[in-house]
Order: structure tokens, then sequence, then C-alpha cells
């Protein structure tokens, strides 16, 4: 509950650091693989920024967060009713086309990653795509008061063999988006197939 916390004294500044954030060079990739007017769940929402992106382009959208503060900003700010949920709680079966986890997987303990994706797979319609983003790195840390887990593309590996239903659409590693962070980035494209 430590980072979650953390979101709830900050939800202020942290909206303000990631909100202007230009990702269109992320949506652009899972946006390919989705159909027209595809319903996209985001997980972990954060401030609402790409929950209100995906609105705008047309999707029908669905956000979860489990920072009460982030919910209230990020209803706020989309017109969408944001849910305060965990995502070790989701149990929705085959409702969605597309499941966007951008940093927010991240926070998962390692030992129930695999438990929490399953969850997030079984909500995807056969087709859907899951975008998730993770801190590049092999350790499970804690830093400024936030508990992370990072993954490398060894161990993204070894979580996609426990699915086998689950194809690798495309994984790539990046500089974070933020001018003043140098940090890289996991970043992973599944499908789950019919």
């Amino acid at each position: 509950m430590k980072t979650i916390d953390y979101y709830n004294k900050h939800a202020e500044e942290f909206t303000a650091s990631t909100f202007e954030v230009d990702m269109e060079s992320l949506y652009q990739p899972f946006l390919a693989e989705l159909p027209e007017g595809a319903r996209i769940l985001d997980v972990g929402c954060g401030s609402g920024r790409d929950t209100l992106a995906f609105k705008n382009k047309g999707y029908q959208v669905d956000a979860i967060d489990y920072s009460e503060e982030l919910v209230k900003k990020a209803t706020e700010l989309t017109g969408i009713q944001v849910k305060y949920q965990s995502f070790y709680e989701l149990s929705e079966v085959a409702v969605y086309d597309g499941i966007w986890a951008c940093a927010s997987l991240l926070h998962c303990q390692r030992h129930r990653l695999a438990e929490v994706l399953q969850r997030l797979l079984r909500a995807l319609k056969p087709g859907g795509v899951i975008y998730m983003s993770f801190k590049y790195g092999d350790s499970d840390r804690e830093k400024g008061g936030r508990e992370f887990t990072d993954l490398n593309e060894c161990q993204a590996e070894e979580l996609l063999e426990k699915f086998s239903h689950v194809s690798l659409i495309h994984q790539w590693i990046m500089v974070d988006k933020r001018p003043e962070r140098e940090e890289q980035w996991l970043n992973l494209l599944w499908k789950k197939n019919d």
C-alpha cells in the first residue's frame, strides 16, 4: 500500500509531470491492432491522459486505478467514471478488444505478475491485444516511496511462456519520453490468440 499512499499524496505533482508527455508513438502500434471503435481498458490510468486520448480518437474506454486521488483527477479530466479498482481484482471475461497497461504493472508484485496477466488476458476478447510497459531492469526495488518490479527481455519471455494462447506482436526498448529522464523502458505488445 506504500505505493498507493505515494500516489494519493502526490496526485497533483504526478499528474503535472506526466500529463503533457507525447505518447503518440506508443499509441500507434497498439491502436493499429484494434478494430475501429474498439473497447479499451486503461489499467492504472493515473491522471487519465491516455484514457482521454483514446476517447478523443473515438474508442470506447473504461479505466481503473487504485489511487482514490488519481481516480478523482482522471474522472474529472476525461468525463468517464474511472473505477476505483486494483488490477488484482479484475474479473471481466472477454469484454475488451485492447488493454492498455502503461507504467502500471511495474507496481505489481513479481510473484503475482502471471496471475494478474491471466486476469487481463481473460478480460480480453479472442484476438485482443495488451500493451504493457516496465522500467527496464531485472530487480524488485523501492525508490522515492514507490515499489517497482523491473523487467528485462528474458523475464518477459519467461512470462509469455506461461500462456499457451498468447503471442508476442512486438517488444522494444526506449528511453523515457520525459526530457529530464534518461531511464529505459521495456514495451510489450501481446495478442490473445483465438
